[in-house]
């Protein structure tokens, strides 16, 4: 994590509590530090050493309506498409439920400058990164 950021330190807080949820492959949940036997194995099976967490929903932490955020997932996943990423459907929900979850994707083998990229030109103040260690860590973006 950056040590300076225009991002609310109470956003930071909230996305570190967040449950990241893969809801394909196996289903399972990444927590921010924690690092995940069943994305490891995705890893394996996929001969892969990292992964993106990402959303294209609500910019900014700016609530946008369900036909414009599925509008917005639309447009990233046709992104990965065309560039032949692996990507699971997702849904970052907020551990205290006062937020609603966001569809997201896992992206695999997206490497760090290319996920931050990707972050920033859908507007998102912050990504999940997952290292070579199935480690998910929040990285900001602004």
């Amino acid at each position: 994590m950056q040590d300076r950021t225009a991002v609310d330190p109470s956003l930071i807080t909230a996305y570190q509590s967040t449950l990241y949820r893969v809801l394909e492959g196996g289903s399972f949940v990444l927590r921010v530090g924690e690092p995940s036997a069943p994305l490891l194995a995705l890893y394996r099976s996929h001969a892969v050493s990292c992964a993106a967490f990402i959303t294209a929903c609500n910019p900014l932490s700016q609530l946008l309506s369900d036909a414009e955020n599925q509008q917005r997932q639309a447009e990233l996943a046709a992104e990965l498409a065309r560039r032949s990423l692996t990507y699971l459907e997702g849904v970052g929900q907020s551990a205290s439920g006062d937020w609603p979850g966001e569809p997201s994707f896992l992206v695999l083998g997206l490497a760090l400058e290319a996920a931050k990229t990707m972050g920033r030109a859908y507007g998102q103040n912050a990504i999940v990164w997952c290292d070579a260690a199935a480690r998910p860590e929040l990285v900001l973006l602004r």
